[in-house]
């Protein structure tokens, strides 16, 4: 898990993703396109990837994408959506720093 919060810490918006999933490429499409420029680990193409997916699962999320925004874990895509929806998925961007007005 410190690796996991060692990855996130550092910047705005980190999403956890494997390249084959569709909602994965959902949200990620999402933030790019309010301009959003996350960082994004596909879990199936990086070294130790599996250990990183075992490491999340134990925070409570076992589907993906998983994200994180502020270095605080916000969920996956259904939370994501929902944020949106609601209308407090860019102010929240904007608190992190990701994202200017």
């Amino acid at each position: 898990m410190d690796r996991v919060n060692g990855m996130v810490s550092e910047r705005p918006v980190v999403i956890f993703s494997k390249s084959s999933c569709i909602l994965s490429h959902t949200v990620k499409s999402l933030f790019n396109d309010f301009g959003v420029n996350p960082t994004v680990y596909e879990l199936d193409e990086i070294a130790r990837g599996r250990e990183i997916e075992q490491a999340l699962s134990a925070l409570g999320c076992s589907t993906m994408p998983t994200v994180f925004i502020g270095g605080e874990l916000v969920g996956g895509a259904n939370e994501i959506m929902s944020l949106q929806l609601k209308r407090v998925l860019k102010p929240m961007l904007i608190r992190a720093g990701a994202l200017w007005v």
